[in-house]
């Protein structure tokens, strides 16, 4: 039998030297390798100066690496960002874009100090992806022109306005440049081993190569020298229009990394990130790279899903990351100006397009949210950012509103089901529904709903009451809580409710059955119906058969494929598709008292042939033997109470070697149980050493298709333990990996 494996999901991996060499130093190279063709870029979308591209980087490698609550996040300069500050920097110019980028650092080191950054999963993620996806579509069509050999607007519109004069005149060296970046960037993933050297160094070199040895007359990178920095200065305009640029770069940049930080997580098994923590760090990084005359600084989710690929474990591969790139740019800046800008812009192109994802369109229509999404999408292309975010939220709050607000009314013959939220907006539908209904009949209004308001008891009440003067009977049955019955009695429930604690579907019969209706027929009921199984009937025709008959129908055309083989006691208080959350199909049962397997060779037979049918015509994968606590069967073995002759203490005599299991020393968990309930653990453990007498069980199991399982369900705290075997000892069910 298998034996349960402890997770280590917890484990942290140890920092010290032999990881930083073995996992950061190299993924460090790669990070270096990505970043530098990619931070100049940005820096050419944007219209800054190049170095200010380089400034982030190192700034974002090695400062907020250093402190930032997400180690394996890789922060520089931001791609979502380029939009904005292509925008700014035409606006204000560069060194004042250096100073609002200064003060939206400072803003969020405020929001991360208030600790506000949880706030950012609230957000809708149809808003999210519509924003990158506008953005993505904004620099591919800024950087095409490029590519074309011309000069990117700020906005969308004006670089679509370009692309026809551009397509007629275009410079065929820039051109053949920029397509073989692009070409190079889609194909090189394609080469085996091509993992080991990043697709955009290799995208630039390719590009730079043919450039050089075809002699092409293109414009390159311009490094400035060092003590050309542009330092930050105070913006020129309205207070209004500065205080409006510095929260969309601190919101933008914060939205991205924080999302980037929470997707990254996703990525690694290491130690989950601390929010906070990275917002303070990336409002550091800000402040600093805004001082220094650098771009805004955000964590991205392409540099630092490359890191973890790569093979980092710990914050030092972002670290040496940033130093690799100030050594380059200190010490062979000769080299980086070789780079033709084409080059450069046809990186950013396909990075603009690689934000659009179709797969992502995909999931959103299915869910029902591409709607937000095509309203961000189009809102920043076509009006900025900040429109396009603010269009996508207002949809997305009007859809949620709708949702929330919405109910569906279903009139069949004299039963109205009305489900969802009942509120103004749908009183209309309801009452139009209501009043087709032909007079003088007996109605039954069913109400599955989780919130009622006043305008609706209204008009439901006056409707019933017109109704029954005409000569009409209406029964209000409420199935999940009891909104029309507390406002008839002036007590009217103040906010939404979940279903109630203990819903029909699954409560015994003498919780629901005891419920007054709150308008009840006058019809007296007969003796058939007050039996509780026939009620019990009629409450499954109602309430459950619609919900199941679709599962039900497919198992009836293709017959049962039952993934177990469910062995358990009679006993009344286990119910098995309860404790296994499964359904109709999932489970083969046998139950008997004491959830016993007789020896292969006893006379028993209906058990064995339930398993030879289980195993050799259903093929199911696994056979669980299921005991529980306060179980009767083992009081009687316990106490001697089956008395001799009785067929119940011939059924027990298949328990008698549970007895001699139960004498072995107590094992780890049940010491504190009963002594009944530790006799019912050792059964557990029994039955399944009796399952292997069985010659189809033990074919099974050698040939891989068949797992034995011990469960024990302990009735009075509703806990679900699995049974080790070995140990007769009881093991919590693992949570899933």
């Amino acid at each position: 039998m298998n034996h349960l494996q402890k997770s280590n999901a917890g484990d942290h991996t140890p920092h010290g030297p032999p990881v930083i060499l073995r996992h950061d130093l190299p993924a460090s190279f790669v990070l270096f390798l990505i970043s530098i063709p990619l931070s100049l870029g940005i820096a050419h979308a944007t219209g800054a100066p190049l170095m200010a591209g380089i400034i982030s980087a190192v700034v974002g490698g090695v400062v907020v690496g250093a402190i930032s609550g997400a180690p394996l996040q890789i922060s520089g300069p931001g791609t979502g960002l380029v939009v904005i500050v292509a925008g700014l920097v035409a606006q204000f110019g560069w060194a004042a874009t250096a100073a609002i980028t200064l003060a939206a650092g400072a803003l969020q080191l405020a929001l991360g100090l208030t600790g506000i950054s949880r706030l950012v999963m609230s957000l809708s993620p149809a808003v999210v992806h519509g924003m990158l996806a506008g953005i993505g579509i904004s620099i591919a069509v800024g950087q095409l022109v490029v590519v074309l050999g011309g000069t990117a607007l700020s906005s969308v519109p004006g670089n679509l306005a370009l692309l026809p004069g551009e397509l007629a005149s275009s410079q065929i060296g820039s051109l053949l440049v920029g397509a073989v970046a692009i070409a190079a960037l889609l194909l090189w993933p394609r080469v085996p081993r091509a993992s080991l050297v990043p697709a955009p160094l290799v995208a630039v070199g390719a590009a730079t190569l043919v450039a050089s040895v075809l002699k092409l007359d293109v414009a390159r990178v311009d490094l400035p020298e060092s003590h050309a920095l542009v330092f930050p200065q105070m913006p020129q305009g309205s207070v209004g229009a500065v205080t409006a640029a510095i929260v969309t770069v601190a919101l933008v940049a914060s939205m991205e990394s924080l999302l980037s930080a929470v997707a990254t997580d996703r990525l690694h098994d290491g130690p989950r990130a601390r929010l906070d923590k990275e917002l303070i760090a990336q409002g550091t990084g800000n402040v600093l790279a805004g001082a220094l005359g650098g771009l805004p600084i955000s964590g991205g989710l392409a540099r630092s899903s490359t890191n973890v690929a790569a093979g980092a474990k710990t914050r030092y591969s972002a670290i040496l990351q940033g130093v690799w790139i100030a050594v380059a740019v200190l010490a062979f800046p000769a080299v980086l100006e070789l780079i033709p800008l084409a080059a450069l812009a046809g990186v950013l192109l396909v990075v603009g397009m690689k934000l659009v994802s179709v797969d992502r369109m995909r999931t959103l229509w299915r869910h029902r949210e591409f709607l937000v999404y095509a309203a961000t999408v189009l809102g920043v292309v076509l009006f900025g950012l900040l429109e396009g975010v603010v269009a996508g939220l207002a949809i997305a709050l009007l859809r949620a509103l709708y949702r929330l607000t919405h109910c569906s009314v279903r009139v069949e013959g004299n039963r109205v089901s009305v489900r969802g939220s009942l509120v103004f907006l749908g009183v209309g539908r309801l009452v139009r529904e209501l009043r087709q209904l032909p007079l003088g009949g007996q109605v039954v209004l069913e109400l599955h709903i989780d919130y009622l308001d006043h305008a609706s008891y209204e008009a439901i009440n006056d409707w019933r009451e017109g109704y029954e003067r005409l000569g009409g009977q209406v029964r209000v049955d409420e199935v999940h809580d009891t909104w029309y019955d507390r406002a008839n009695q002036g007590k009217p429930g103040r906010r939404k409710t979940l279903p109630g604690p203990l819903p029909r579907w699954f409560a015994p019969w003498s919780h629901w059955q005891g419920e007054p209706s709150s308008v009840s027929l006058p019809a007296q009921r007969s003796s058939a119906e007050s039996d509780p199984m026939i009620l019990g009937m009629h409450e499954f025709e109602l309430r459950s058969a619609p919900l199941v008959r679709p599962f039900l129908h497919e198992l009836a055309l293709r017959g049962q494929r039952p993934q177990q083989l469910f062995i358990t006691c009679a006993d009344s208080r286990v119910v098995p598709n309860l404790i296994t959350t499964s359904g109709p199909g999932d489970l083969f049962c046998v139950r008997n008292i004491g959830n016993l397997v007789p020896m292969a060779s006893a006379d028993d037979r209906s058990v064995g042939a339930a398993i030879e049918f289980a195993v050799e015509v259903l093929n199911v994968g696994s056979i669980v033997v299921c005991g529980h606590s306060d179980c009767g069967a083992m009081k009687a073995l316990v106490n001697g109470s089956a008395a001799p002759g009785t067929h119940l203490h011939s059924w027990l005599r298949n328990a008698e070697p549970s007895l001699i299991r139960f004498h072995a020393p107590t094992s780890p968990g049940c010491a504190d149980l009963p002594v009944a309930d530790r006799l019912a653990v050792a059964n557990v453990a029994q039955q399944l050493d009796n399952l292997l007498g069985y010659p189809s069980v033990r074919e099974a199991i050698a040939a891989g298709t068949l797992a034995l399982k011990g469960m024990y369900f302990d009735i009075s705290n509703a806990r679900v333990y699995l049974v080790d075997p070995d140990r007769n000892g009881l093991e919590p069910v693992p949570s899933p990996a």
